[in-house]
Parts: C-alpha cells; structure tokens; sequence
C-alpha cells in the first residue's frame, strides 16, 4: 500500500454544475444597483472557469439565464444580456488560448440575432478544444428542453424512422440539448437557495447537490476546493444498497 503522503489525490468530479445564484441580494446589501451585482457575478465566472481547469474538473455547466428570467424587469434582462455579449467578446481569446472548449444549451430562437451570431462563433472557434468544456445555459429551461426532445422524437416517429416501442430512456437523451455531454455528478447552488428551478432536471437523476450560502459574486476558488471535498466525501450508490 503507498504511504498516505504518496497517495494520489482523488479526482475531481468529471462534470460541475452550478447554479449562479445571489447576485442581487450582493448588490441590494452594498446599497449598488443590481447590476452592479451581476458584474461581479462574471468576474466570478471567470475565477470559477480558472480553477475548475486547473483542478482537472472536465466540464462546467454555468446557469447563465433561464427561461424564466424573461418575467424579470426589461432593463435587467438588457444589462444580463449585455455582459453575456461582453463575457463572449472579452473572455474567448484566453478560452481558446487555454483550450476550453465553449457549448451553449438552451433555446435560441428568442435571442437577438448578434448574439446568436456571438454563441455560434464561440462554438465553432473552441470546438476541438478539450482541456475543459464550459457549457453556458442561456434562455434554457429543463422543461422547455425536454418537451422539445418529445417534439424531435415525435417528428422521427412520424416520418417512420423510428418505432414507438424502440423509444427509451437513452433515445430521451440522445434528442436532449445535452446529447454530447455527461451528466453532472454534482450540481451546486449559491446564496443558501435550496431548490433545482427548472435546471438540468433529467440529467440530475443521480447527481450530488450541495447547497451553499455564499453569494455568487463572492464565489471562488476556495469554494470549488471546498465543493469538491465535500464531494468527495459522499458515497454514490447509483440505486444499489448502502450494505
């Protein structure tokens, strides 16, 4: 047996989620506006992607802005989507230098042309990257995708290529946004929230959650080492006894 000092570390886990959570409540208690709030918010994207690299996380899935966030004020989804303009036009050049592959999830047909033109660039630019691959949830709902897939798989059915009883779990998954990239194994919330809203519901089915009261603006480094202890700490049993 290798001596406790020669050990290896464990791995981290291959696949983070999180959702981004706090921002406003950040601004509100510094008497700043909120999107005050959501630029620190992407200063903490940017030491988040950083440190999952470098701690060997394989993939990060970001809770950018969700189907939902459309109901909030009309001026805050302006400013949300301009950082995200800003993120892409001011972070690709060191994500393709640091071979961070970029997927975006989520339904595009409700965004503005120039940022979709942004997404599509990103993609295509960092595609055959693999140091890391960061998945960014934009305008995307898990019951919104999922319904979508039913659509895709109904027109299969439909045009005969595929055969009702031939449909199952893996065809569901197949036809998800999420069709090239594992599950989560764990998937983390900020700001003490403890629910998923409407995040990555069929792809959690045995992902771990942890749960923090940080404010995501104040998120770092630090924390992910932290979230990846904890991690480490649980015992996954896929559905098989615990003994």
């Amino acid at each position: 047996m290798q001596p406790a000092s020669l050990a290896q570390p464990a791995p981290p886990p291959r696949h983070i989620a999180v959702i981004m959570d706090g921002n406003g409540r950040w601004a509100k208690a510094r008497g700043l506006p909120r999107i005050a709030g959501h630029r620190r918010g992407a200063e903490a994207v940017r030491a988040t992607v950083s440190a999952c690299r470098e701690l060997g996380v394989e993939y990060l899935t970001l809770y950018a802005f969700s189907s939902e966030n459309w109901k909030r004020p009309a001026t805050e989804v302006g400013d949300l989507m301009g950082l995200l303009r800003h993120y892409l036009r001011s972070e690709l050049e060191e994500l393709d230098r640091n071979g961070i592959r970029i997927r975006f999830i989520g339904e595009r047909a409700r965004l503005s042309g120039d940022l979709v033109a942004l997404i599509a660039d990103a993609e295509a630019r960092t595609m055959r990257h693999a140091a890391m691959t960061l998945v960014l949830a934009v305008n995307y709902g898990s019951h919104d995708e999922i319904a979508r897939a039913c659509r895709r798989i109904a027109t299969e059915v439909q045009a005969g290529r595929l055969a009702p009883q031939a449909i199952d779990e893996a065809t569901v998954a197949r036809h998800l946004d999420t069709a090239d990239i594992p599950p989560p194994d764990l998937i983390l919330r900020t700001s003490g929230e403890q629910r998923l809203s409407n995040f990555l519901l069929w792809q959690a089915a045995y992902s771990e959650f942890l749960f923090v009261d940080t404010l995501w603006p104040d998120f770092g480094r630090s924390n992910i080492e932290e979230a990846i202890h904890e991690y480490h700490r649980r015992e996954r049993r896929y559905g098989a006894s615990s003994g």
